[in-house]
């Protein structure tokens, strides 16, 4: 049963990653766009009288896109079990990348702000600190030994898949809706929604699951005993 339940998780692991990986590959092209002269004319993000907001938002970019492939990896129980030592190097990069990630969002937000105005900032401000947090307290705890740094580290690669999530339910909106209560500015009430809407839930499915499991895990473990 458990060889069964590692073949899975591995397999949906994989099709996450296969899930993902056009935003990967999105992202960091995009990223690396800096120096381009068509990416310098032409888009909104390129500030050539603020060159720290547009290296934190290109850096962001790059880096939060690398971070959206190897989050994913760090669920993948067998390298925890038989790999420990890739588990910690690639934990501890996963962890460095949302620092980063979380820090390049934030600047420019200081910066420049956001095409959606004060609500947009706050919500990706928000989701840019909890990104940061989360890196943090996984860290904190994993040095420890803390079994509580599997929940951290469960919030924190929902949170590093968050761009991915913003543009798949953009994506899925406007497939099924062709896009109502949406603007090119950010202003329309989906795009209210969506600012807090692409992280938040996702967390608190993932804290009502814990809440739920916990139970179950306790008493399979006294009936064991």
């Amino acid at each position: 049963m458990r060889l069964l339940l590692s073949v899975l998780g591995v397999l949906s692991v994989a099709l996450l990653v296969l899930g993902v990986w056009w935003f990967v590959e999105h992202s960091v092209a995009r990223g690396l766009s800096l120096t381009a002269a068509t990416e310098q004319s032409e888009s909104r993000l390129f500030h050539r009288d603020a060159m720290a907001a547009t290296f934190a938002i290109y850096g962001h970019m790059v880096l939060g896109g690398l971070l959206t492939l190897l989050a994913p990896l760090q669920l993948l129980a067998p390298v925890r079990r038989w790999w420990p030592r890739l588990h910690h190097v690639l934990g501890y990069s996963v962890a460095a990348l949302a620092l980063a990630t979380g820090a390049g969002g934030l600047v420019y937000i200081a910066l420049e702000g956001t095409i959606g105005g004060p609500l947009m900032s706050l919500g990706f401000g928000l989701y840019g600190l909890l990104l940061i947090l989360a890196a943090i307290r996984t860290v904190q705890l994993a040095r420890r030994r803390d079994p509580a740094h599997r929940a951290w580290a469960g919030r924190l690669v929902i949170l590093a898949l968050g761009s991915w999530f913003f543009r798949m339910q953009y994506g899925l909106w406007h497939a099924f809706t062709g896009g109502i209560a949406t603007a090119d500015d950010f202003s329309g009430l989906f795009d209210r929604i969506q600012v807090f809407a692409f992280y938040l839930p996702h967390l608190a499915i993932f804290e009502l699951v814990r809440l739920l499991w916990r139970p179950r895990r306790r008493q399979a473990v006294l009936s064991s005993a």
